[in-house]
């Protein structure tokens, strides 16, 4: 296992072949499903519509087929009889559709998960309605209901103002699991809102410390805390039933520090002040609805459909890992859980089945970590690699050919749809406007001339400035020739070929588009890839 890495592929083997047993501290997933389709949708047959996966590259994941088939049967065959009765039963309840073959895909890679976890480990699955009840049911078969902690609520939209004859919805669900009792918790605050200081803390000293008076009865019966204490004012209490809340030493420290509370009536019961300026906040609950989804003009932005805040993974790392331990985030999208990782110094390993979201996180985390080091592990680095990925998959290719020359993948709705973009790469004309170029890109053997002649009309269509024609195959000369026939792009008196090509293999030798300074955050903001307007998982 290689930690600080990047891995592209199926995260079922990467889990099976590079993370080893019980070596994870802490993980993290939040997988892909269409949660915005018709909920009924997914209870379909093989032989009925089914729904069209989130992404492209789940497009034919989600369905039963020979794969979901084969994941079923390696869970059944796992050894953990209560997953496979679980799946087993859940198959005769549903039958073999979109959502059966989603819940044994998750099967077989909760069984790795909770085998790469150490003992000390959690889980936090990140989920909507869609299909929460058969994942916590799952959960309960592969770390068994003992091991189930809490089922957190995260308000992550507003009001929605077009809900018809239903409900808003506007929360996810994030279940929340340990592999034993003994596991990492370092106690999380949430802060104190104004209101409730005002109503809590409304007695003051005469310095002004606001403070509350807090019971000193103890929970339980504890027979050796069950005392008479006399105090400086003179008077004998006698405590509660269950003794004292602590020992004569603690009363005796505040008595001196003048913290305690004498009651007004001579049966009262004596109390503690509880200053609010000592107070860390309030302990946190499984209601988080202070950490708002990410906006349109948030800062973090990317531009990714199902992007999670930063403040979101903080909190979650920082309550279930230490400095050091090590973060997983099997289903990695755009990268939020690792960035939280490496802010808050703990090495992390990503996964994820589409270099749209590798690349994304590659430029991610140089622009955001600019001294980062990190490993990418499963892409071409030659040249032969990149064939063989075009010939296997060319929308993976082209994703990750854009990011050689280090522009944002452009991806369209459905596959094929991205009008002869595939990626943009933005820039500065000037203080105020920002341009883009765009990136196109060929894996195939034959190249030729209309295809320079179609870039050309993108240019004009998009009023692009700079083209960049990104090839497998080595362009011919009247392709070259065509390409300088698009003349120049002037900018502080510097010329910039308006059209300009770039074989792969000169990519791959670090060789960059001939473009004026690279605007990163504005390419970030406005990276091309659909935005989903009402996010749901990823």
């Amino acid at each position: 296992m290689t930690v600080n890495s990047l891995y592209y592929g199926d995260n079922l083997a990467v889990l099976r072949e590079g993370i080893a047993t019980e070596s994870v501290d802490l993980i993290y997933l939040d997988p892909p499903f269409n949660s915005q389709a018709t909920y009924n949708l997914l209870f379909k047959s093989p032989t009925g519509a089914g729904s069209q996966a989130q992404i492209e590259a789940f497009e034919d994941t989600w369905h039963w087929g020979l794969e979901a088939q084969d994941a079923f049967d390696q869970v059944i065959q796992s050894g953990n009889t209560n997953a496979a009765d679980m799946l087993r039963s859940v198959r005769t309840f549903l039958g073999d559709n979109d959502m059966m073959a989603y819940l044994a895909m998750m099967a077989v890679r909760l069984l790795e998960l909770h085998r790469v976890l150490k003992p000390t480990g959690s889980l936090y699955l990140h989920c909507d309605p869609t299909a929460s009840h058969y994942l916590k049911i799952l959960l309960d078969a592969v770390f068994t209901p003992l091991q189930f902690r809490n089922e957190i609520t995260w308000k992550r939209s507003t009001s929605h103002g077009n809900v018809g004859r239903n409900y808003g919805n506007l929360s996810d669900e994030i279940f929340f699991y340990t592999k034993s009792d003994k596991y990492t918790w370092v106690q999380q605050y949430a802060d104190i809102s104004a209101e409730y200081a005002a109503t809590k803390f409304n007695s003051r000293d005469p310095d002004g410390r606001r403070w509350q008076s807090v019971s000193l009865r103890n929970p339980s019966v504890r027979p050796n805390l069950q005392f008479d204490y006399t105090a400086s004012d003179g008077r004998t209490y006698t405590p509660h039933p269950n003794g004292w809340a602590v020992g004569r030493e603690r009363l005796e420290k505040y008595d001196k520090e003048k913290r305690l509370h004498f009651p007004a009536k001579p049966d009262g019961q004596l109390r503690v002040k509880q200053y609010l300026d000592e107070r860390p906040g309030t302990r946190l609950q499984n209601i988080w609805d202070d950490i708002p989804a990410i906006n349109s003009q948030a800062q973090e932005r990317l531009g990714y459909p199902t992007q999670k805040p930063v403040a979101l993974l903080d909190r979650i790392l920082s309550t279930s890992s230490n400095p050091g331990d090590v973060v997983l985030d099997p289903f990695c999208g755009c990268g939020t859980a690792v960035h939280s990782a490496q802010k808050l110094g703990r090495p992390w390993i990503g996964i994820d089945v589409t270099h749209l979201a590798i690349s994304l996180i590659e430029r991610r985390l140089k622009d955001a970590f600019p001294e980062i080091k990190f490993e990418v592990h499963g892409t071409p680095k030659d040249l032969d690699g990149a064939r063989d990925l075009a010939m296997r998959d060319k929308y993976q290719f082209q994703w990750w050919a854009v990011s050689l020359v280090e522009a944002q993948p452009f991806a369209g709705k459905k596959k094929g749809a991205d009008g002869g973009i595939d990626g943009l790469i933005y820039f500065r004309s000037d203080s105020r406007t920002t341009e883009r170029a765009i990136v196109s890109v060929k894996g195939g053997e034959n190249v030729s001339v209309p295809m320079i002649r179609d870039l050309k009309g993108v240019l004009d269509r998009e009023n692009a400035p700079i083209g960049v024609f990104l090839t497998l195959t080595p362009p011919t000369r009247p392709m070259e020739t065509e390409a300088a026939s698009a003349g120049f792009y002037e900018l502080a008196g510097r010329r910039y070929p308006r059209l300009q090509i770039i074989t792969i293999e000169q990519a791959l030798h670090g060789m960059k588009p001939a473009i004026p300074h690279v605007d990163t955050g504005a390419a970030f903001k406005r990276a091309g890839v659909e935005e989903d307007p009402q996010p749901s998982l990823l």
